[in-house]
């Protein structure tokens, strides 16, 4: 699972986290709430979140590394 998200697509990546992040928001009024069945489940979310936000701003970076270098010339 940890490698899963590195044949996505840019928008997909994006949609993915934008997901995660919603289900993660769910998790914790769920703990608060009530009991969860899982509770490691939470961490696991945030690092797969954190995981998707460094491939994301490395393709963001990549495509803007090359217009830096014409701009440069």
């Amino acid at each position: 699972m940890k490698n899963s998200f590195k044949n996505l697509s840019y928008p997909e990546m994006k949609a993915k986290r934008d997901e995660l992040k919603r289900k993660y928001m769910e998790l914790r009024f769920k703990m608060v709430v009530g009991h969860v069945d899982n509770p490691i489940l939470k961490r696991t979310m945030r690092r797969q979140i954190a995981r998707l936000n460094t491939l994301i701003t490395a393709v963001e970076s990549a495509a803007k590394l090359p217009a830096q270098k014409a701009e440069v010339k």
